[in-house]
């Protein structure tokens, strides 16, 4: 399925984002009581991208200033990055990966065997520096499973230029969950229920959007 969005510059796109803007609003979304789960730390896979792309905005639906967009269900993915005391983490970079809407990675061992297949529209790869409430934001497509995987994002976290944290996100009351091993490998119950997360059809958007949330908890605080 293809989206079509009007026909505005990109980066006038990107700046009149604002995290918790009132048109991408769910219910609930941005509740302030956080349960402070430190967030498990999960596998990189295989394909963390072997060759980053030129484009590595926030924006994984267009790349660059194209104008047609990825193939998938669009999705605003937000959250904050806490300490293990709860307190918002500045500056941390936050970076995201997944395949694309027909199952591939942005990676040469994944998409050069399936070159016929991978949707040169989509991004693959994505980064965001959290603002001085620890909160990020991405817009991106609803993840879809992969071989042997159930649909994940991959997540990696860093600061004054060291990896605090690789995780993933999935989500919440899809069937292939409890038949995925890495996911099955969290043991902790309330470990597991924090990286499995909502992704709540937005009643405003025309074109079946949906908004995910999905709030990272550090074992550590961060110097710097």
């Amino acid at each position: 399925m293809t989206f079509l969005f009007p026909k505005v510059g990109r980066r006038t796109f990107l700046s009149g984002l604002t995290l918790g803007a009132a048109a991408f609003t769910v219910p609930g979304l941005f509740a302030e009581e956080l349960s402070l789960v430190r967030t498990p730390r999960q596998t990189e896979g295989p394909f963390y991208p072997d060759k980053l792309p030129l484009d590595t905005d926030n924006d994984l639906i267009i790349v660059n200033d194209s104008i047609t967009p990825a193939v998938g269900t669009v999705t605003h993915l937000t959250g904050k990055v806490l300490d293990a005391k709860g307190s918002p983490i500045r500056n941390a970079l936050v970076e995201i990966w997944q395949c694309d809407g027909n199952g591939v990675y942005l990676h040469t061992r994944d998409s050069e065997p399936k070159k016929d297949k991978r949707d040169s529209h989509f991004q693959g790869f994505g980064r965001f520096l959290t603002s001085s409430t620890g909160e990020y934001y991405f817009r991106t497509i609803k993840p879809v499973p992969y071989p042997g995987r159930t649909p994940h994002i991959h997540f990696k976290i860093k600061k004054s230029g060291k990896e605090l944290l690789t995780t993933q996100c999935y989500i919440k009351g899809f069937s292939g969950n409890d038949r995925d091993g890495i996911y099955r490998g969290i043991r902790d119950d309330k470990e597991r229920n924090s990286v499995t997360i909502d992704f709540a059809a937005i009643k405003e958007s025309r074109i079946g959007e949906v908004a995910a949330k999905f709030d990272i908890v550090l074992g550590v605080t961060p110097e710097g």
